[in-house]
């Protein structure tokens, strides 16, 4: 488990991360083990790049391909849209 992905959920802080080469923001909401029991971040982004070209929505990262992982100052409130026991997830070991 990692505990920065931990913290900022406990605390609702947004994370800045790289993630397949982008620079990303992002509100995490929950985290856990897929079926496969890679660890994956459900996470709302609002702002830096991606694959898709979608700088803001919904994302789900798998841990272990993010980099320079930070916790920043900045709270969040959670997405109202935002579901509680998401169904991608096998195992959930922490969530908004």
């Amino acid at each position: 488990m990692n505990p920065t992905v931990m913290q900022a959920i406990k605390q609702r802080k947004v994370l800045e991360l790289r993630y397949h080469g982008y620079s990303r923001i992002v509100e995490p909401h929950a985290y856990g083990r897929d079926k496969d029991g890679d660890e994956i971040l459900r996470c709302y982004q609002t702002s830096g790049g991606s694959e898709s070209g979608e700088r803001a929505g919904w994302k789900l990262l798998k841990v272990r391909e993010v980099f320079s992982l930070h916790l920043t100052n900045t709270t969040f409130t959670a997405r109202p849209e935002y579901k509680r026991n998401d169904k991608t997830m096998a195992y959930v070991f922490e969530q908004l």
